[in-house]
């Protein structure tokens, strides 16, 4: 059960250089990195193609058609959090638009996260405030309905603890626990210059099937070159 009508102020955010580390190495080699594990469903895309963030989460909780909670959780956002937003039934209406957006920008968020719809998406895509949205829809919400700021949400599938880091890009949203990030930034870092190698063969004309030795086990598996 979701404890409602709650902001908890003093959360513990992930270390910033941690947190931030991760942008750069995208959703899929930390989701990989961590144990493929994380990763928020694939309905969640972006609003516009290129963006590649990373940050700590705040998260609201949300009501169907409802987005009074949105106001409350901007005067909780510190720069370099992404705001994670969570509904307590499904629902693809409109949430977020560019006023808001306006106002999380000053705060110093990075990006929205959220498992509804949001709308005025070439003005966001103008402003560079990257979204990540179940979908896009025109249809607005009221104010009536309270909810909750910085407690453990499910979004998109995946449970979010306020200070935990959300890594987004165009492959996908990653959740990474507070207690895992340093961790997962180390592994991701390695993963990373590993693969840095194996493109480099690769792009050299080594092929996969000698790079990876599949040539013995695809023998064994009954594989036949005919002439």
């Amino acid at each position: 059960m979701y404890e409602l009508g709650v902001v908890y102020r003093n959360i513990k955010r992930t270390d910033r250089a941690t947190a931030d580390g991760l942008a750069s190495l995208g959703s899929a080699t930390v989701h990989e990195a961590m144990g493929r594990v994380g990763l928020l469903k694939p309905y969640m895309r972006p609003i516009y193609a290129g963006a590649q963030v990373s940050g700590t989460a705040v998260t609201v909780l949300l009501h169907p058609g409802d987005n009074w909670m949105m106001h409350v959780v901007a005067e909780q956002i510190q720069p370099g959090d992404i705001v994670v937003a969570a509904i307590t039934a499904e629902c693809t209406d409109g949430y977020f638009g560019d006023l808001l957006a306006t106002s999380f920008k000053a705060r110093g968020a990075r990006a929205l996260v959220i498992d509804a719809g949001v709308r005025d998406v070439k003005t966001l895509t103008e402003m560079n405030f990257p979204v990540w949205s179940k979908a896009i829809s025109s249809k607005g919400t009221i104010k009536a309905t309270i909810g909750s700021v910085n407690i453990p949400v499910v979004c998109a599938g995946m449970l979010v603890t306020p200070g935990d880091v959300i890594v987004a890009d165009d492959d996908g949203v990653v959740c990474v626990p507070a207690a895992l990030a340093a961790k997962t930034l180390e592994s991701a870092r390695a993963r990373e210059a590993n693969e840095g190698d194996k493109r480099a063969k690769l792009a050299s004309g080594v092929l996969g099937l000698d790079m990876y030795k599949m040539r013995e086990p695809l023998e064994k598996a009954g594989l036949k070159y005919i002439d």
